[in-house]
């Protein structure tokens, strides 16, 4: 089964544009100034899917997909699956005989900043209204029945291209400075370029259900590319996971690069610009097959 509902109030763009059409501020998932929360949501995609799985009339499995930074307050050494975890286990709890699984979408530049100001209290608000996406994609889902024809699973291995300010030599240098406690430093970006500069490519993958395409993607991937993929295929039911390799970190779009902002910093992506026709054209080989192009 197949279906979609509106996600109200939880998604908005982090990159608040400028009139220069560079970022002027970052719009965090939790975010305390009134005048960034009163900004308009900007690019998301409202759009929270559900492929559900059936026998005969007995539901057995939902998984579903919903592109936002899944985080509402955090850094408090408790551990929590913060507001999607919390709405995936809500539903659990209407329907405790169905296996519930929930997939961020490509959520890298999008979070709940708008309708976060850090009160705990949003937390459950924010997980009871993708509940209520949830509840509301489950049922109205589309049912058909699946042959053995009807399923596939194809892959599509890239080389992402390293960002230019990746320098093994200070890289190496600065691994004297490092500290295991560290967050992420230039160990892990060292890591990283040793994995694109040996020729390592990484899996996209499509898995085929009938008319519904689940592409997995890598990295904190922005909203930009979920979006693109649905239009590729909109004859199809289109779905994203991301973050299914964290080794790039954030993966902005071409323009992205030069708009700024903390995403497409050096801090947080390890690509290049060029990112983007390769993810793009990645994604089309998935989508668009021999006898569908």
């Amino acid at each position: 089964g197949y279906g979609s509902a509106k996600v109200e109030k939880v998604a908005s763009n982090r990159r608040i544009l400028g009139p220069d059409g560079k970022v002027s501020a970052t719009r965090y998932t939790t975010c305390r100034d009134p005048k960034l929360r009163a900004a308009p949501e900007g690019v998301i995609d409202p759009e929270l899917s559900a492929i559900s799985f059936w026998n005969e009339k007995d539901l057995v499995t939902v998984m579903t997909y919903y592109a936002c930074h899944p985080q509402s307050y955090y850094r408090t050494g408790i551990p929590s699956p913060d507001f999607p975890g919390i709405a995936r286990f809500l539903r659990g709890q209407d329907l405790p005989n169905v296996l519930h699984l929930h997939f961020n979408g490509a959520g890298g530049n999008i979070g709940a900043g708008k309708y976060n100001d850090g009160n705990k209290e949003n937390r459950l608000t924010l997980a009871q209204r993708v509940a209520e996406g949830m509840k509301q994609a489950t049922n109205t889902s589309e049912r058909i029945r699946l042959t053995s024809g009807d399923v596939g699973w194809s892959v599509a291995p890239v080389a992402l291209p390293p960002a230019k300010h990746l320098k093994r030599a200070e890289l190496e240098a600065s691994l004297a400075k490092w500290k295991p406690n560290d967050y992420w430093g230039s160990a892990d970006e060292l890591a990283w370029l040793n994995r694109c500069e040996s020729g390592h490519k990484i899996d996209l993958s499509c898995l085929r259900l009938g008319d519904i395409r689940i592409v997995h993607m890598p990295g904190e991937l922005f909203v930009e590319y979920q979006l693109a993929a649905k239009q590729m295929r909109p004859d199809l039911h289109v779905a994203m996971a991301a973050y299914g390799d964290y080794g790039p970190g954030y993966i902005g779009t071409e323009i992205g690069y030069s708009q700024g902002g903390y995403e497409t910093s050096p801090r947080a992506s390890k690509v290049d610009k060029s990112v983007e026709t390769v993810l793009m054209d990645g994604m089309r080989s998935l989508l668009l097959t021999k006898d569908e192009k």
